[in-house]
């Protein structure tokens, strides 16, 4: 029989990219999330019942053990980027990562996995950071034989990073950035989910690797890249820090004052706080050259994505040709 992994949060972003693998690697994969009925789009991802999306709160001790019975393997992809109702980045990606670690352990699991990010500092002034190195001290604490992944900014066909950005070009000439000079290192979605799919075969050394593509830019030279590629001509403003945080202030009031029912999507005085330090791979991080992956440029992805926010969408190149016929 075939082995079976739980994933936490395996419909969202990276999750989806980590089943899918697994998956194809002949693994069951049960697809741990809090509205199984809006992860349906996993089933076929493998043949009929091997990939099943199944409720599971990781705020509950009992959720979280009912969907771990009789794994082999677990990953944790859990986490969040704004506070949202009972879902604070302590609950969620601190006190929920122990208690996925706590429980595996308990059970007998010898393999787990967990997606963190560059930039986790227990002394961080971001909730988000803080907490995310809180989950990985847990995860250790319990589990010190897990493998912890920490990517940069993650770019994919359903990234909210590009994605955004680009859609903001809809909205006039100028488009605002804030930390302009901060530097990332952009890494595909894919290639994280290969890590992973390496960490649960037993593949990868117990341990932290930092992942980052094979560029690091400039949040401008970023947005330079993006609009390069949807053939767009703005005006990039880098606001100063202090004009960001009054926007991130306005936002999450406006957030706190709907009592969430308008979300924060735009900027959080959190996010702005991580903003302010390069999110690249460490010198002395182990990363893709350890794991045997050689990580994809942004420029072999990006257009297969934003085409849809070009002028004329994927006439773009199609309309271009004829004018050229033209003259």
């Amino acid at each position: 029989m075939s082995k079976l992994v739980t994933i936490y949060g395996g419909s969202g972003f990276v999750g989806r990219y980590i089943a899918r693998h697994l998956a194809q690697e002949g693994w069951r994969v049960r697809v741990a999330v809090r509205r199984p009925n809006e992860a349906m789009f996993v089933r076929p991802y493998g043949v009929v019942g091997q990939v099943e999306p199944v409720l599971c709160n990781v705020r509950d001790d009992g959720s979280v053990a009912a969907v771990m019975q009789g794994a082999d393997a677990v990953v944790n992809c859990v986490g969040i980027l704004n506070e949202s109702g009972k879902n604070k980045f302590d609950a969620i990606q601190a006190e929920g990562a122990e208690r996925i670690a706590r429980i595996a352990a308990g059970q007998g699991i010898d393999r787990m996995v967990h997606l963190s990010a560059i930039g986790a500092d227990a002394e961080s002034d971001s909730n988000y950071s803080r907490t995310k190195a809180l989950g990985e001290a847990a995860v250790v604490k319990h589990m010190p034989q897990a493998v912890i992944l920490r990517p940069s900014v993650v770019f994919g066909t359903e990234d909210q990073f590009f994605n955004r950005f680009a859609g903001m070009t809809r909205l006039g000439p100028i488009l605002p950035i804030a930390a302009g000079e901060t530097r990332f290192q952009p890494v595909y979605v894919d290639d994280i989910a290969k890590a992973a799919v390496k960490a649960v075969n037993g593949d990868a050394a117990p341990g932290v690797y930092e992942l980052g593509g094979p560029e690091v830019k400039t949040m401008r030279e970023l947005i330079a890249q993006m609009l390069k590629v949807i053939s767009r001509r703005r005006v990039v403003v880098n606001m100063p820090f202090w004009i960001a945080g009054i926007m991130a202030f306005s936002f999450d009031m406006l957030q706190a004052a709907s009592f969430g029912l308008i979300g924060n999507g735009v900027l959080t005085r959190d996010q702005l706080r991580n903003l302010r330090r390069d999110n690249v791979v460490a010198d002395d991080a182990r990363g893709f050259e350890d794991l045997d992956i050689s990580p994809i440029a942004m420029e072999s992805v990006l257009p297969d994505y934003l085409w849809r926010f070009r002028p004329s969408g994927q006439y773009d190149a199609l309309q271009k040709s004829a004018s050229n016929l033209r003259t």
